[in-house]
């Protein structure tokens, strides 16, 4: 199963939208499938160059280990070396720290993640947190 397109757009407009209610700087909103797919992006006027990217490789690194960037800020404060393999793996597509979020239905099935960036990484993971609720879905950040 994997999120829809129609799905992606909501999480995309609503984290955009939590983003603006949260008066946080322009931010990049990717979402991936769990293929590590591009479903949906959107950048708002004024965003620096390299966001979209910075989202990308949130959302990335949490499709591809399996859990919220938070969880693997945390993992590379303690194994530094290994965040840092994984990364070389994913060639250098992975950024760990908060603003990247597995998106799971009501049943707790996987559809993919989405990644923020543009403002500190606690307040990017805020307005995710919020667009992902607006959309319904369940956000999972560790």
């Amino acid at each position: 199963m994997s999120i829809s397109l129609d799905q992606a757009q909501v999480v995309v407009a609503n984290t955009i939208a939590e983003a603006r209610k949260l008066d946080l700087k322009p931010v990049s909103v990717i979402v991936l499938d769990p293929r590590g797919s591009i479903v949906s992006a959107g950048s708002e006027d004024g965003v620096s160059a390299m966001r979209a990217q910075i989202a990308h490789g949130k959302a990335n690194a949490a499709i591809q280990l399996g859990m919220g960037t938070r969880a693997l800020m945390n993992r590379a404060e303690q194994q530094a070396y290994f965040i840092q393999a994984m990364n070389g793996l994913a060639g250098g597509d992975m950024v760990p720290v908060p603003g990247g979020l597995l998106l799971r239905d009501g049943s707790g099935t996987l559809l993919g993640a989405v990644g923020i960036s543009g403002d500190t990484s606690d307040n990017d993971e805020a307005a995710a947190l919020g667009g992902v609720a607006a959309a319904g879905l369940a956000a999972e950040t560790g």
